[in-house]
């Protein structure tokens, strides 16, 4: 087995226990906070998995994938996981305000910081593939089919949440603010999903 693909199955093998240390891993972990070590091999994976595509031949640029279809599904990977991240812990936004809430305060200071990971390593890539590939038809074309997606996909969620409290009228305990908040993220984040889920199927299919 070539040492690039043990280096992509080590990353897996990391991402793997990132993922179930933010999702479902023991509270403390070496006198560590569970999800701040999951957290931290998240990121870890982000940026080994942007060192293992720049050492492809050419960048992994017209050989395999596009860059815009790498960005896709690197951008995917990260969103779902912070949407299951976001959705598991959700029931702890259901209590006083954020101030007042310690767990709240410390699974929205994760999702920020999960957020911003992914933005910086966006901008990286970016930045590196924009001085070696120009974008074309086809990529802008592709890209639009991607916002509009995810449009399409906030715009459902948003009315799924006015039409669940419309009908909820007698049981609005659970819409408590700080939760409704958490919501709101949790559907830009979703719909960020939808955009990355389209762009890297329009890639693949045209690769096809």
């Amino acid at each position: 087995m070539s040492l690039p693909r043990l280096g992509f199955i080590g990353l897996a093998v990391i991402a793997a226990l990132a993922t179930w240390l933010l999702l479902a891993g023991p509270a403390r972990v070496f006198g560590i906070e569970a999800g701040n070590a999951g957290m931290v091999l998240l990121m870890a994976v982000g940026w080994g998995s942007l060192h293992a595509i720049s050492r492809i031949p050419d960048g992994g640029i017209g050989e395999s994938m596009s860059p815009g279809e790498w960005r896709a599904w690197l951008g995917l990977a990260f969103t779902l996981v912070i949407a299951a991240y976001a959705i598991v812990h959700a029931p702890v936004f259901h209590g006083p305000p954020l101030w007042h809430n310690p767990d709240a305060n410390r699974i929205g200071r994760n999702i920020v910081m999960l957020l911003v990971a992914w933005m910086l390593l966006a901008r990286v890539l970016d930045a590196r593939w924009r001085r070696g590939v120009r974008q074309d038809e086809r990529d802008r074309e592709i890209e639009a089919r991607g916002a509009g997606a995810a449009r399409l996909a906030l715009v459902v969620i948003l009315v799924g949440y006015a039409l669940l409290l419309s009908f909820s009228t007698e049981r609005l305990e659970w819409a408590v603010p700080p939760l409704l908040g958490h919501l709101l993220v949790l559907a830009l984040i979703v719909s960020c999903a939808f955009e990355y889920l389209v762009v890297g199927l329009g890639y693949w299919r045209d690769r096809r």
